[in-house]
């Protein structure tokens, strides 16, 4: 196995966890904390991650580039990373891992393209890669995927699915608007269903009828609370790619509006890693509906 070395932006919950997966089966591994705070750098750290204190010393002798940040941040990283590019004289293949709509990442990929170079199309399915455990799937898409596959010898699962920028984007959003789409709907109607005052009515029904459903909403609904703020973007990104195909998107622009209620409440203002609230399913649901009338005027 040849020896590689990776640059990611940003050492952030998936980001410092590729990371760590990376530097696990042999790779360098750099990270530039421009615009971080302590605990990204903690988890740069922990990851083995090695700092350099500018964009251009992350380009240089870098092999590969992987952006990993919210929605909201992919196109401004790109535009950062470009102008790194022309300063340091180099162009690494550029990899976009966000959860970003198809259109969304045609531009990134014109601005990376501009700088000279490959830019990569990817959406990863799944959480955090953690030791022992199946990491996610990094689905790619475009014609040079192979500088990115190359990470199938560094530990990560990496899913060719075809030539076209915009694939592997459509991909996630699809994926994505089951899963987080479903969770906001979940959330909702549970929090509808105890401010109707039916909260056991509803509970003995879904025990009855959706025992499945309601076990997944048990179990996923807690850890989305302190994640909502950058799922207001990707319900967005979701809505926009939608609408491009010609569908109804109003159904994921009132999920984004719901994910900016959840970040704006006491459960959203935490950090993952950090909680005092939310903790069970029942917690989330009498949280948020204690706040939501104040959330939903303000």
């Amino acid at each position: 196995m040849s020896s590689m070395a990776v640059a990611i932006v940003a050492p952030g919950e998936m980001g410092h966890a590729v990371g760590a997966t990376l530097r696990a089966h042999g790779a360098r591994v750099t990270t530039c904390l421009s615009g971080r705070g302590e605990r990204s750098r903690a988890r740069a750290q922990q990851a083995g991650m090695e700092i350099v204190a500018e964009d251009t010393d992350l380009i240089r002798g870098t092999d590969l580039f992987l952006s990993i940040v919210p929605p909201a941040a992919a196109a401004g990283l790109a535009e950062r990373i470009a102008d790194a590019m022309g300063r340091a004289g180099a162009a690494p293949p550029y990899v976009d891992c966000n959860a970003i709509s198809p259109a969304t990442a045609g531009a990134v990929g014109r601005t990376i393209a501009v700088a000279g170079a490959l830019f990569i199309d990817a959406g990863i399915i799944g959480g955090p890669p953690k030791p022992g455990s199946p990491g996610p799937r990094f689905y790619t898409s475009g014609p040079d995927v192979q500088a990115f596959s190359r990470l199938r010898d560094f530990g990560l699962d990496i899913r060719p699915i075809g030539p076209t920028i915009g694939q592997a984007s459509a991909m996630k959003m699809s994926y994505a608007a089951l899963t987080k789409g479903l969770a906001a709907l979940g959330t909702e109607l549970l929090v509808a269903g105890r401010l109707a005052g039916v909260s056991d009515a509803l509970a003995a029904e879904l025990t009855a009828s959706q025992p499945q459903l309601l076990q997944w909403l048990t179990k996923q609904l807690p850890a989305f609370p302190p994640k909502a703020h950058r799922w207001v973007a990707e319900m967005e990104e979701i809505a926009d790619t939608f609408a491009s195909h010609g569908l109804p998107d109003a159904t994921l622009k009132g999920a984004a509006e719901f994910y900016d209620l959840v970040a704006r409440s006491p459960l959203g203002r935490e950090l993952p890693g950090h909680r005092e609230r939310g903790q069970t399913l029942e917690s989330v649901v009498e949280t948020l509906a204690a706040a939501c009338a104040t959330l939903a005027k303000s």
